[in-house]
């Protein structure tokens, strides 16, 4: 049967909703295999590797009794979180810059590849290496800011939008 534009919206979300992520990327993967300039599909897949990645290293922390900001200092749970992480962390990046491609003032897709990258520092063994990914993410949190004050400046007041 033919699926229409609505029904193809909501599954993927629907599915995100479930925590059913393999799903919902399947779902957008097909999106963009049709669709490669679509930008909000690739978005969608870096949230998605970004969820998936975010709640193992925050629970790993709480374990360790650390601060959300705090580097993860024992080497062996650093390299298990890594294992479990970095593919889908290093597959967000690639998916989020394939959107940044496709539309450059993509301030969304730059505010996550900011939490993407901080989440890549907490997996690295070198200091100055994660060091330099959270230099990288304040970069893209300032591009991201810097889009956001741009495109309201720009709608005029008659177009404030929601």
């Amino acid at each position: 049967g033919h699926v229409t534009g609505v029904q193809t919206c909501a599954l993927p979300i629907f599915y995100f909703q479930m925590k059913k992520f393999d799903e919902a990327k399947e779902y957008y993967r097909k999106h963009v295999a049709l669709d490669p300039k679509n930008a909000e599909a690739f978005y969608s897949i870096g949230v998605i590797n970004w969820t998936e990645t975010y709640q193992p290293r925050m629970e790993l922390k709480k374990k360790l009794n650390l601060r959300p900001d705090e580097p993860i200092k024992d080497a062996k749970e650093r390299a298990a979180l890594r294992e479990k992480n970095l593919a889908l962390v290093d597959e967000g990046m690639q998916m989020l810059d394939k959107a940044m491609a496709a539309r450059p003032d993509y301030d969304d897709a730059m505010a996550y590849q900011n939490l993407l990258l901080r989440e890549k520092a907490d997996l690295v063994d070198d200091p100055a290496e994660r060091e330099a990914l959270l230099k990288q993410a304040d970069d893209y949190v300032n591009k991201s800011l810097d889009i956001k004050k741009k495109k309201s400046s720009q709608e005029t007041t008659g177009q404030v939008t929601g």
